[in-house]
């Protein structure tokens, strides 16, 4: 099982779209500085997440989002982002 799940930035607001099979290992990972897309924007929390079968699945669902700022802006409307 995989996931699709969006981060916000507690401080910032800042949003980050990603896949992971352990959201909070992940979260982690983003909380502690281990990611350099996201480390300057420190705390993150989770405000949004899809479970997928495959990786293949969560993986196409986040390139849906990220190339198609429309259905990008559609799911963060309908989560108040």
């Amino acid at each position: 099982m995989y996931f699709l799940y969006v981060l916000k930035s507690i401080e910032r607001g800042r949003r980050y779209i990603g896949i992971a099979k352990d959201i909070d290992k992940r979260l982690f990972e983003h909380n502690s500085g281990r990611v350099r897309s996201t480390k300057a924007y420190i705390p993150w929390h989770v405000v949004h997440k899809e479970v997928y079968d495959t990786k293949m699945d969560a993986r196409n669902r986040e390139a849906e989002l990220k190339r198609h700022s429309w259905k990008r802006n559609e799911l963060f409307n309908s989560l108040g982002i």
